[in-house]
């Protein structure tokens, strides 16, 4: 998860920095993208993104579809889609890669890939131009923001305030920070209290049970489920129970904007195999592991067996939790959490209502709103 993190706040950090220095900032960055992914919507990048997609393999189009980090239960029913053969039957050869040191988000806007995994917050980086880079979400792979921060059970930091005078492992991320003061506030603290050092924690349990720190943010799906494994006593609280605008989307699924618009019936069909292996993976659990397991090619979930099925058998329920059905995105919590940004003068424009659409998703019924 250690790459993940550094991922997002990374982008974070450039939302952030974009707002900071105004619309000269902003420009310089369109213009910096235009050969990463804002061509994506010229001429040139339409026909980059509809050749690729149109390549094929016998009687079978090629998609490309890059991950945010290595193999973990996030991706589960992608790899599920394929090995159950979901795409071949939807008359797809999909390639499954790992991101380039520039992140998903660019190899996606680049048409490089048609597919790829991202979040709501790092995606609004790409966003937040004068000209933005060329993708959308088009599904929601869990419901909820599973994001909490973690911490000695000992300790007794059982809610946002209770972080006063205690040690915080930060990634030092103006977005980071902001959403931590904000909790703080809204549960009578001041962050200004709390003793924040740089996190360079890649074990989060086995750094708490070291009091290398007090308190870091995690992904519960993955670290809050590894302090059981690691049998860590340790106190969590999501970010999404405290203030439910930051119950953000985190991960999605992005598209290239240009594949889109060429080939609407191949990107259909993805995502409707791609559903069908989400919705495999909600119910099979312990089988999906297996096939995530069995699938990664990095080899680095195989000593992570014990972890890999926990994890799976909770975030299985996460896939489409209260939702009617898989991938679905709400347009008031995509706009509460971008209303959000903008409101902190985190963003420099709006991005309530962009960057996301429901149109690709199987039982659905119009677009975005």
């Amino acid at each position: 998860m250690k790459k993940k993190i550094t991922t997002v706040i990374a982008t974070l950090t450039a939302v952030s920095l974009l707002t900071a220095c105004g619309s000269s900032a902003v420009g310089t960055a369109a213009s910096g993208a235009e050969n990463a992914g804002s061509t994506a919507n010229t001429e040139a990048g339409s026909e980059n993104a509809g050749s690729t997609a149109g390549e094929t393999n016998g009687e079978l189009k090629k998609i490309t579809f890059c991950l945010d980090w290595t193999p973990n239960t996030n991706h589960t029913g992608i790899y599920a889609a394929k090995a159950l053969g979901y795409y071949e039957e939807a008359g797809l050869d999909v390639s499954i890669v790992q991101p380039p040191e520039d992140g998903s988000t660019q190899m996606c806007a680049a048409g490089q890939a048609q597919f790829a995994v991202q979040a709501q917050d790092t995606m609004a980086a790409a966003l937040d131009l004068d000209e933005p880079l060329g993708i959308t979400a088009v599904a929601a792979v869990l419901q909820h923001n599973t994001s909490c921060i973690m911490s000695r059970k000992e300790d007794n930091i059982t809610s946002p305030k209770a972080l006063e005078g205690k040690t915080y492992s930060t990634w030092e991320s103006p977005v980071e920070l902001a959403m931590l003061d904000y909790v703080m506030k809204e549960d009578g603290g001041d962050f200004s209290k709390v003793k924040q050092i740089p996190n360079d924690i890649t074990d989060e349990p086995a750094g708490l049970a070291a009091h290398q720190t007090d308190a870091l943010w995690v992904f519960y799906g993955w670290g809050g489920i590894n302090a059981d494994i690691e049998e860590v006593p340790v106190n969590t609280w999501m970010f999404s129970d405290i203030s439910p605008e930051l119950d953000y989307y985190t991960p999605v699924i992005i598209a290239n904007d240009a594949f889109l618009q060429a080939d609407p019936d191949a990107a259909r069909a993805f995502m409707s195999a791609t559903a069908k292996g989400y919705e495999y993976a909600a119910k099979n659990p312990k089988d999906a592991a297996d096939i995530l397991i069995a699938g990664d090619d990095t080899q680095s979930l195989t000593g992570s067996k014990d972890l890999v099925y926990a994890s799976q058998d909770y975030i299985s329920d996460q896939y489409i939790a209260d939702a009617d059905s898989w991938g679905i995105i709400d347009p008031e919590r995509w706009n509460g959490f971008y209303g959000w940004l903008y409101e902190n003068k985190l963003t420099a424009h709006d991005l309530r209502g962009k960057g996301y659409t429901n149109d690709y998703l199987k039982n659905t019924d119009g677009a975005a709103e």
